[in-house]
């Protein structure tokens, strides 16, 4: 007999399962309960603070949104409108001393002449093979390569994704592009390059919004506290220490067992088929990859430059520095770094040296948060990576040899990326029916491994549409048809609607 019993039990409360929460939650219907082995909701949208009061996400996040529900919760939470700045994207890629805007393919006319030669070569190249080609790209070099030609491929693609991914892109398939990769214009690249013109903004985010306090992190915490807190439990209480799928059970890390009748696991699939201990399942998740990340943060004395201005975040394919992408955090919110009255030492200098003085001094203060990738192909010096990442700042004259370092912040998160390998489809389409057939909904970005709809909206609505499909059967779109719901708003559910449904229908499995 279990200690608890509920129609759904959601692990884990980043974006998946707090959608899932919020709409089991709006439903009124099925009992459920949510747990998650941190002490606060946010999982991998989460916000750190350092002791020096500088606040850093886990990694480069902004709101974006395809979806309304999305919307009508991310309100409810912050509904004033001082909780928010609204941000133009100014974004750049750093390549030979220059600042190219974003997307780098359809901007080099700001490149020296001998690279934009190069580049418009292959450009050329790729168009007229394009024309007769009669097949799909067969990984995601291929596609850089018939999309962009050698020359982009070279000097930018492929070096920037081998920093983002810590794979080779010969290794990646590519259906999971869409919106997250710019296929240059020839005509529009030609014409730029003639007139040495400077393309607009491209992409789903090109003005984004982001929270006036508490990083995004303070989001989910916002969208937690909408919800019932009895039906929560965080910390000890709430990490999952196994699931036994056939008696649907789960043990939590302090002894309490819950009895479910569905399960929305927001875990990182790999790990959850090893606490349910089905060996036929970890075998299959072993073709499943990913990447860490290292989030390196950090702070430094004095006004923010003029180099840097309005910078939102920036790109980084070339090898005189480990991070692929930085953010100018403090740009975001100036909630986002102590306030200049505050004294904060000099820890030292950017080149290593020790500072004049130690005495506490007044800021002002920035910051700017940095991404390494990591993995077996592509290995990190744990030791040296943020003196090695202050150096990169340097070198890309990010910031200056006698700027004062007042904090620095570093954080490994081991499941970092997803990757989208040659091998994912195969390994999905077999392992999520087959967790499906057992009543688990193993939803999220690493929950179901398709980093295509793994931003905070996408994530939301993976858990908001796996309860939809747990009490009505409805269709899971954002999982099953990517390409569909990042072409459109989608408006079909809202917040305001009411439900009159009860318990489970009884044909569910």
């Amino acid at each position: 007999m279990a200690d608890m019993n509920v129609d759904v039990l959601v692990i884990g409360a980043g974006p998946t399962g707090l959608g899932a929460a919020k709409r089991l939650n709006q439903i009124n219907g099925p009992s459920w309960l949510l747990v998650d082995s941190a002490e606060k909701a946010g999982g991998l949208a989460g916000t750190d603070t350092t002791p020096e009061g500088f606040l850093y996400d886990v990694g480069g996040h902004v709101i974006f949104s395809h979806y309304k529900y999305f919307d009508d919760c991310i309100e409810e939470a912050l509904p004033k409108e001082d909780d928010w700045f609204t941000h133009q994207r100014i974004s750049y890629v750093r390549y030979k001393g220059l600042w190219v805007p974003y997307p780098f393919q359809n901007n080099i006319s700001m490149l020296p002449k001998e690279d934009q030669v190069r580049c418009m070569n292959g450009l050329i190249d790729a168009a007229l093979e394009c024309r007769v080609a009669n097949t799909k790209p067969k990984d995601f070099d291929e596609w850089i390569l018939r999309n962009c030609g050698e020359g982009v491929a070279d000097i930018f693609m492929r070096p920037y994704n081998y920093k983002v991914w810590a794979v080779p892109t010969t290794k990646m398939q590519c259906q999971w592009l869409g919106e997250r990769v710019a296929a240059p214009n020839l005509k529009l690249v030609t014409e730029n390059v003639v007139l040495n013109k400077v393309a607009g903004n491209w992409g789903p985010n090109a003005t984004f919004k982001f929270p006036a306090r508490d990083g995004t992190g303070g989001i989910w915490i916002a969208v937690a506290n909408t919800l019932p807190k009895e039906k929560t439990r965080y910390g000890q209480k709430g990490t999952v220490e196994k699931v036994d799928a056939d008696k649907k059970i789960v043990t939590l890390a302090d002894g309490t067992t819950v009895q479910y009748g569905k399960l929305v696991s927001t875990m990182n699939v790999d790990q959850l088929v090893e606490r349910m201990g089905n060996q036929e399942l970890v075998s299959l998740s072993k073709g499943l990859f990913y990447s860490s990340t290292h989030v390196i943060g950090v702070g430094i004395r004095g006004e923010r430059p003029e180099r840097i201005g309005d910078k939102c975040w920036l790109y980084f394919p070339e090898d005189n520095c480990p991070f692929y992408r930085a953010t100018i955090f403090s740009n975001y919110s100036p909630y986002n770094q102590p306030e200049a009255g505050k004294k904060l030492p000099t820890l030292y200098l950017a080149n290593g040296q020790k500072a004049e003085s130690t005495d506490a001094k007044e800021g002002p203060y920035w910051s700017i948060m940095l991404e390494v990738s990591e993995s077996s192909m592509k290995p990190v010096d744990q030791e040296k990576i943020l003196e090695q990442c202050i150096q990169g700042l340097i070198n890309t004259e990010m910031i200056k040899p006698e700027d004062e370092i007042v904090s620095t912040y570093h954080r490994r998160f081991n499941h970092g990326y997803p990757t989208p390998s040659l091998e994912r489809e195969g390994v999905l389409k077999d392992l999520l029916p087959k967790l499906l057939d057992q009543g688990i909904y193993s939803r999220g970005r690493f929950g179901s491994w398709r980093y295509e709809v793994g931003n905070q909206d996408h994530s939301f609505m993976l858990g908001v549409e796996a309860v939809d499909n747990i009490v009505n059967g409805a269709v899971e779109l954002t999982l099953n048809y990517p390409d569909f719901v990042n072409s459109r708003k989608n408006e079909e559910r809202r917040l305001a609607q009411s439900f009159a449904f009860g318990a489970l229908p009884s044909h569910s499995k």
